[in-house]
C-alpha cells in the first residue's frame, strides 16, 4: 500500500467510523410524542407467585388442600392440591388495591401502580420464558428490549452506555438477555455485576495502569486508526465497527461511569433507606449461588443514579440464576421479598420526589408466575411450593405515562389462567415502546431477507392503562 493510499484510507475510513458512531448512539427523534424517556425493568428472575403478592384469591382459602374443581387437565396431571397463600393481604391507598404483606412497603405507593393481572407467555420453562420477556422470542438470537430501545432512540449521555444490565451474578440464560444480536453492536447492553462493592470492580480495567490521559488518548486514536484501515480494506464489518465504538465509549466512560456507580456518594440515610449494606467484599462472604442482602438494593439505587444521568434503559436482575423459583416452599418468598420490597419502595419514592417518575417507566415482574396448587412431582422435599405458571401472572407498571391505582386484566378464581383483558409479552413490549415514543410496527431492522421487530408479528398497545 502506498503512503498516499494509506492516508486516504485513514481519512475516509476514520470519518466514516465517527459518522457511524454519531448516527448510532446520538439521540434520535421518536415516532410520536413520548410519555417516558427512560425504562427501569426490575426483573424478579425465577417467577414470583402472583397469588402470594398482588392477586389475592379467596377461593384458595375455601378449597385449600383439595384438588382444583373444574376442568384443569394440567392440575390433574400434576396431582397437586390447592394451596392458600400463607401471606396476609390488605387494601392500600385511595385506590384500595390489594397487596400482600410481602410487599407492604411498595404497596404504600399503590396509587402510583398499575397492576397487570392478565399476563401470559408462551412456555412455562425458564430459559424460553426469560428469553421471551427480554427479547420477545422463546429462542436465542434476537435483540433484547433494551437494545431495540437504544436502536430506536439513541442515548442522551454519550459518556455512559444507553443500555445497562445489573445483576449480582448471572441470570439464567445469561448474556443473551442483553444482547443486540443482529442489531449493530453499539446497542449491546453493558453488563455490570452489582454484587461488587466498588465501582472499580463493577467496571474492571476502565482505567489503564500507568501512563497519562494524553497517552491513553493517543493509544485509543491509534487503535481506531488501525481498525478503520481494516474496515476500509475489508468492507463493512459490524463486529469491528462495534469494537471501535466500544473502545470510544469505554474511554469516555472514565469521566462519569465510576461516579455513577459509586453509591457511597449517597448520604448514609439514603443508602439505609434502600437497604444497601456495606458488607466487606471477601471471598468468604461473596456468595454467587444465592442472593445476598443489599445486592438488589444496590442495583435499584444505581438504577436511579443512571436514569438521573440520562441512561435510556436499565435492567436490574434480582440475583444469580433464578432466585424466585420456589418449587419446594413458597415461604422462601418471604426472605426474597425482604430484599426486594424496601429498595423498590425507595426507588419509587425518590423518582416521585425528583419528578423523574413522570418520565421514567418502572416495570416489575418475572418471566412468569406460579401455579395455585402444590408441587408434588419430581425431587420435591417440602410439598409447600408451586410450579411454573405461564398462563396467568402479574406484572407491575409504574410512572412513565401509565395510570396509577388500577388493575388491568384478571385471572380465574384460583389465579391460574388469564381470563380477562389478557396481556401477552408482545403486548407488554409494544406498550413499553409506545410510552417511549416508538411505534412497535415501525421499529424494524432488515436482517436475513426480512424486517424484524421486537414484537415479531404480534403485539398490541394496551391503551386502557395509558394515562
Amino acid at each position: 500500500m502506498t503512503r498516499r493510499r494509506w492516508l486516504e484510507n485513514i481519512t475516509a475510513g476514520f470519518g466514516t467510523s465517527i459518522g457511524l458512531a454519531a448516527a448510532e448512539l446520538g439521540a434520535k427523534g421518536p415516532h410520536h410524542s413520548p410519555r417516558a424517556k427512560h425504562v427501569i425493568f426490575l426483573f424478579l428472575n425465577g417467577g414470583p407467585s402472583q397469588v402470594d403478592t398482588f392477586d389475592p384469591k379467596p377461593a384458595l382459602d375455601k378449597y385449600h388442600g383439595q384438588p382444583i374443581p373444574g376442568d384443569y387437565p394440567k392440575a390433574r396431571q400434576e396431582r397437586g392440591t390447592l394451596l392458600r397463600s400463607p401471606f396476609a393481604f390488605q387494601r392500600y391507598g385511595q385506590s384500595g388495591l390489594w397487596a400482600s404483606e410481602l410487599f407492604a412497603k411498595t404497596a404504600v405507593h399503590m396509587d402510583e401502580i398499575c397492576v397487570v393481572r392478565g399476563m401470559h407467555c408462551d412456555l412455562p420453562a425458564h430459559p424460553q420464558a426469560i428469553l421471551q420477556m427480554n427479547s420477545g422470542r422463546i429462542i436465542p438470537g434476537f435483540p433484547s428490549w433494551g437494545s431495540w430501545l437504544t436502536y430506536g432512540l439513541g442515548t442522551e449521555n454519550q459518556n455512559l452506555p444507553g443500555f445497562i444490565a445489573l445483576c449480582a451474578g448471572v441470570p439464567d440464560v445469561g448474556p443473551q438477555l442483553w444482547s443486540s444480536a443482529f442489531l449493530p453492536s453499539a446497542y449491546q447492553g453493558t453488563y455490570v455485576p452489582n454484587d461488587e462493592l466498588t465501582p472499580e470492580k463493577m467496571i474492571q480495567h476502565i482505567r489503564p495502569r500507568g501512563g497519562t490521559p494524553a497517552g491513553q488518548r493517543n493509544q485509543v486514536e491509534l487503535w481506531k486508526t488501525l481498525n478503520t484501515l481494516q474496515l476500509a480494506e475489508a468492507g463493512k464489518d459490524p463486529l469491528l465497527e462495534g469494537r471501535i465504538q466500544a473502545m470510544e465509549t469505554a474511554y469516555r466512560m472514565q469521566s462519569e461511569a465510576l461516579a455513577a456507580f459509586d453509591v457511597d456518594r449517597e448520604p448514609l440515610a439514603v443508602r439505609e433507606r434502600y437497604g444497601v449494606t456495606g458488607m466487606p467484599d471477601t471471598s468468604e462472604m461473596k456468595i454467587k449461588s444465592a442472593t445476598r442482602d443489599g445486592d438488589f438494593a444496590r442495583g435499584c439505587l444505581i438504577a436511579r443514579r443512571l436514569v438521573e444521568r440520562g441512561v435510556r434503559a436499565v435492567q436490574v436482575y434480582f440475583g444469580n440464576d433464578k432466585p424466585w423459583d420456589s418449587h419446594h416452599d413458597i415461604l422462601v418468598h418471604r426472605r426474597l421479598a425482604m430484599q426486594a420490597d424496601q429498595p423498590i419502595a425507595a426507588l419509587i419514592a425518590d423518582l416521585k420526589a425528583s419528578g423523574l417518575l413522570k418520565e421514567t417507566l418502572i416495570v416489575i415482574g418475572g418471566e412468569f408466575g406460579r401455579r395455585p396448587w402444590t408441587e408434588v412431582t419430581g425431587r420435591i422435599n417440602v410439598q409447600n411450593g408451586r410450579n411454573h405458571n405461564n398462563e396467568g401472572f402479574t406484572t407491575l407498571l409504574i410512572g412513565g405515562g401509565v395510570k396509577g391505582g388500577i388493575t388491568h386484566g384478571a385471572t380465574d378464581e384460583f389465579g391460574y389462567q388469564a381470563v380477562e383483558n389478557k396481556v401477552h409479552v408482545n403486548d407488554l413490549h409494544a406498550t413499553m415502546l409506545h410510552l417511549m415514543g416508538l411505534d412497535h410496527l415501525r421499529l424494524t431492522y432488515p436482517y436475513s431477507g426480512r424486517d424484524f421487530r421486537l414484537t415479531d408479528v404480534a403485539g398490541d398497545v394496551v391503551k386502557e392503562i395509558l394515562a
